[in-house]
C-alpha cells in the first residue's frame, strides 16, 4: 500500500523464521480486507537480531514483507502482532523492535487503538497461550484495546491443533512445515476481520464526535 494513502490500515507486524508465522499473517490480512472497503491491511516484518555489532540485515528484505518503520506503527488504525514461540515468549527480533517504541509510548500514539496477537509453535503444548499473553503486555502499556477471539467463532470448539481465545495460533510442527488446517486458517481470518471491524467502528465514532 502506498505510504501516502489516507485509507485507514491495520498493521500486521510479525517475525517469521520458517515461514509459518508469515502464512498466518497473510491469512489475517485476508480477514482485514473482508471487513470492508474502508480499511486495508499493511504487512510488515522486523529484521533478525545478531550478536555482531555491525549491521548485517539488508535495508530491504530479500523476500516477504518490508521492515516496519516507526511511522507504520504510529499511524495504524489497529495492530495485529505475531511471532513464533520462543520458550513461551515472543521471538527476540520482535521484542527488540517493540522495546524501542518508547517514543510512541510517550506520545500516546497507540492509545485506544484495537490490537490482537498470533503465534505458531513447533509442538502442540509448546507455549502458544503463554506467548500470546506475554505479547499483550507491551500493547497494554501502550494503552491499546487488546482483543482476542470470542467463542462465537465455532472453530474454537472444533480445533484439535491451534486456536485460542487469546488470539490465533498454529501448530507448525518440528520443522515448521505443517500446513495450517481449516480451523487454524478460519480463526486467522476471523481475527483479522474482528480487529478491522472494531477499528472501523472506532474511527467512525471518533469522526462522528468531531
Amino acid at each position: 500500500m502506498p505510504q501516502h494513502s489516507t485509507t485507514p490500515y491495520i498493521l500486521v507486524l510479525y517475525y517469521s523464521r520458517t515461514g509459518a508465522t508469515e502464512k498466518m499473517a497473510r491469512l489475517i490480512s485476508r480477514g482485514i480486507e473482508q471487513a470492508g472497503s474502508g480499511i486495508e491491511a499493511r504487512l510488515r516484518t522486523v529484521p533478525p537480531v545478531s550478536a555482531v555489532c555491525e549491521a548485517t540485515a539488508p535495508v530491504i528484505p530479500d523476500n516477504g514483507a518490508v521492515y516496519c518503520s516507526e511511522d507504520d506503527l504510529r499511524h495504524c488504525a489497529g495492530l495485529i502482532m505475531g511471532s513464533p514461540t520462543r520458550f513461551g515468549n515472543m521471538a527476540a527480533p520482535l521484542k527488540y523492535f517493540i522495546d524501542n517504541t518508547g517514543a510512541l509510548w510517550l506520545s500516546g500514539a497507540l492509545i485506544n487503538k484495537p490490537a490482537a496477537v498470533f503465534t505458531s509453535t513447533a509442538s502442540l503444548h509448546g507455549g502458544q497461550e503463554s506467548t500470546l499473553l506475554s505479547m499483550m503486555n507491551p500493547l497494554l502499556h501502550h494503552g491499546m484495546l487488546v482483543c482476542g477471539l470470542p467463542y462465537s467463532e465455532p472453530q474454537l470448539m472444533a480445533t484439535q491443533s491451534g486456536g485460542t481465545p487469546y488470539g490465533a495460533s498454529h501448530l507448525a510442527g518440528k520443522g515448521g512445515d505443517r500446513k495450517l488446517d481449516d480451523s487454524e486458517s478460519e480463526l486467522c481470518i476471523a481475527l483479522g476481520k474482528r480487529v478491522a471491524t472494531l477499528a472501523l467502528k472506532l474511527t467512525t465514532r471518533v469522526n462522528h464526535d468531531l
